[in-house]
This record gives structure tokens, sequence and C-alpha cells, in this order.
């Protein structure tokens, strides 16, 4: 069941293959993408402290690494331009 300030399903089909591997084979296993996503939409979107983020997601300094890497990386540029047209993204 798709929860509210998640990604839709067509959406993450139309994104997925621009995001990094989820697993490098070191240290422990990573959750996946899009729970991270979603993570990064919900705090986005609610405009609440990182620290809020609901357990769902994992640990919030988790999302919050993970949203600096994309940062750094520009992907959210490349997410953007992927979805050019989806108001509600």
């Amino acid at each position: 069941m798709l929860r509210r300030h998640e990604i839709k399903d067509q959406d993450w089909e139309r994104i997925q293959g621009l995001l990094p591997p989820e697993n490098t084979g070191e240290g422990r296993p990573s959750k996946p993408n899009r729970v991270m996503l979603n993570g990064m939409l919900w705090k986005v979107k609610t405009g609440a402290p990182w620290r809020d983020l609901p357990e769902r997601f994992g640990p919030w300094k988790t999302v919050y690494s993970r949203f600096r890497l994309w940062s750094k990386d520009d992907l959210f540029q490349k997410i953007f331009e992927s979805l050019v047209g989806d108001a509600d993204l």
C-alpha cells in the first residue's frame, strides 16, 4: 500500500536505474533505495526535523547520510529531470 508522501510505482520505475547499487558487499546490508527515498520525501514534504523521521524508513541518520551523499552527487537533479511534468512529486 502506497502511503502519503511516497513515490508512486510508475515514478519509481522511471528513476530506479539512476540510483547507485544498494549493496556493495561491504559492511551491513543497506536499506533499499526506495525506502531511503521515501524517507527523504517524507522529510521534505512534512518539513519535520530529521530526528522525527518515522521508524519505517530506518534510522534517521542513515536516511540523512544517504541524502547528503546523493545531494553531493547531483542525483536529485537527475531524478527531477527524469520526472519532469509530474507535479505531484
